[in-house]
């Protein structure tokens, strides 16, 4: 890996906040439960909506990550 490049997956705090994140609406959807009308109020549709989301949020950003180094480093900058 040349030092050009960004931080690997692995080694970024983003796939940590990630991953938490996924955990936590997963967690939220399992203990909120029914409401006293017997209505699930967070069904796993919309767990899985959210989670979808912050999949989307998280590619984007190391898109978006990687898409910066290239253009930081193309030499085009200082012209």
């Amino acid at each position: 890996m040349s030092g050009t490049e960004t931080k690997s997956a692995f080694l970024s705090t983003e796939l940590y906040v990630f991953l938490a994140a996924i955990a936590g609406v997963l967690i939220a959807s399992y203990l909120v439960g029914a409401d006293s009308a017997g209505v699930d109020v967070f069904r796993a549709d919309r767990a899985w909506l959210y989670i979808t989301a912050l999949t989307i949020g998280y590619l984007g950003s190391r898109g978006l990550a990687k898409a910066g180094s290239a253009w930081r480093n193309s030499g085009e900058r200082g012209r």
